[in-house]
């Protein structure tokens, strides 16, 4: 004959402890700060990209502006100097 065990059941907490409620609300605003900084982050990254883009595209213009001049786009920055060729083109 089987023996009946009895066993003792948890009442069900209808709220966490303080304790648990306030560090679960600490890790979550860590969480949403740091979600926040980061799209503040690629914010700051899509305009400085835009503005590489810019960049860019100013010295592609610059290039051809040169290339029409002087017929070459291969200067020296630090002082000008056109690099030619060795045979002179």
């Amino acid at each position: 004959m089987a023996k009946n065990k009895t066993v003792e059941l948890k009442t069900k907490a209808e709220k966490v402890s303080e304790e648990h409620l306030l560090e679960l609300q600490k890790i979550v605003n860590n969480v949403n700060k740091i979600q926040f900084n980061i799209g503040k982050l690629e914010s700051q990254k899509h305009a400085a990209l835009h503005e590489l883009f810019i960049e860019q595209k100013n010295v592609s213009d610059m290039q051809g502006t040169l290339e029409k001049e002087y017929g070459t786009c291969d200067i020296n920055i630090n002082d000008g100097t056109i690099n030619w060729d060795k045979d002179g083109k």
